[in-house]
């Protein structure tokens, strides 16, 4: 669901970066107060694995499209919202910068269309709501695909409304979203039991994280040497490998919109677009999760990673560009939110010792 440049104004894109970076200040002004330090790695891992978990569109049957997870309720089960939020704009930044996935203008859209509407929408009123009544198996199972349900449903409204706003296509409202809503409810149905599975199982061996996940407690005495190696391991095998099993399929917004208006070929046309694009070419290091080519050098589209034209050829493909891709994405961003958590523990820190000097005097 990243969206591409083509779709929103210069207007829509500012005042979206805008509301994702006040969203931002204030989780990372959360996290200063809340976050436990162990959590950092934690949150390292979770967004290496949701990057390449991101890589892998999964066919929607019966429809021509497919999906892909969003993560944004998943790492807010593991992390918290706050944590989950700063760890999915994370995701979002180096999709967009060194892959070209999702446009660069579009980028605060896809913030918050992917982790505040899931993060501090979904989560608290839908999966807290469930999880009040204690914690067990079938209610963690019920509000994961609830939450995941609700939050895709929210974004891809988003997505309509503020393409509708941008006025930049042709796209009818109602048409467009008569088509973005019922497909991404199949593709959140999905996403809920993949969110219910991992998250059924975190909870089975470390109850401790998913219980205080988005509380200020500490989460027990027992590292998490061994669940980060778990995930770690996971996130190299899912975007090392099985990111080869991808559907090559349209995914639901390239899919309403060749629905709505019988192409994808929606050109952006005014100068900041252009900036945007030009940039974006100069920093995609992989686009489309494969190497670069010379034709990839000159026509990065800043769009979402499938091709729409090739949308019959479902067929498995071993592809070291897109290994590399997943693990060098899963590395980058491991890296990036690991230094997040890094500069917010530094302030946390700080914060506490300026405490201390004002008790001792």
């Amino acid at each position: 669901m990243h969206m591409a440049d083509a779709l929103i104004s210069p207007a829509v894109g500012i005042t979206m970066y805008a509301a994702a970076a006040g969203a931002g200040a204030f989780s990372v002004k959360k996290l200063r107060n809340e976050i436990d330090d162990r959590k950092i790695p934690l949150m390292g891992v979770m967004g290496a694995f949701v990057f390449a978990a991101q890589m892998i569109n999964f066919t929607i049957p019966g429809t021509g499209s497919s999906g892909h997870l969003g993560g944004g309720i998943l790492l807010s089960i593991i992390l918290g919202p706050y944590a989950g939020f700063i760890t999915m704009m994370s995701i979002l930044l180096i999709q967009a910068l060194f892959f070209a996935d999702g446009g660069l203008l579009a980028l605060g859209c896809n913030i918050i269309n992917m982790g505040l509407f899931t993060c501090f929408i979904a989560y608290p009123f839908i999966y807290k709501k469930i999880m009040k009544k204690g914690f067990s198996a079938k209610r963690i199972y019920t509000a994961s695909i609830l939450a995941s349900v609700a939050g895709l449903q929210i974004g891809s409204l988003g997505v309509v409304i503020e393409t509708m706003i941008s006025g930049k296509t042709n796209l009818p409202f109602k048409t467009f979203l008569f088509y973005m809503q019922p497909i991404h409810l199949a593709i959140g149905i999905v996403e809920g039991l993949i969110t219910a599975a991992i998250a059924g199982y975190v909870w089975k061996v470390r109850p401790d994280i998913i219980e205080n996940g988005d509380t200020d407690k500490a989460t027990g005495k027992v590292s998490f040497k061994k669940m980060i190696a778990v995930i770690a391991i996971a996130a190299i095998i899912t975007g090392g490998a099985l990111s080869w099993f991808a559907s090559s399929n349209p995914d639901g917004l390239e899919w309403s919109i060749l629905k709505t208006a019988g192409t994808d070929e929606l050109e952006p046309t005014d100068t900041l677009h252009a900036k945007a694009l030009e940039i974006q070419n100069n920093t995609a290091l992989f686009p489309d999760y494969d190497f670069r080519q010379k034709e990839q050098q000159d026509d990065i589209k800043g769009s979402d990673k499938t091709n729409v034209n090739n949308a019959d050829q479902e067929k498995f493909v071993v592809n070291g560009g897109t290994s590399v891709s997943g693990l060098v994405g899963g590395a980058m961003t491991l890296l990036f939110v690991g230094v997040a958590g890094a500069i917010i523990r530094a302030f946390k820190k700080k914060k506490g010792i300026i405490k201390n000097k004002a008790c001792e005097s």
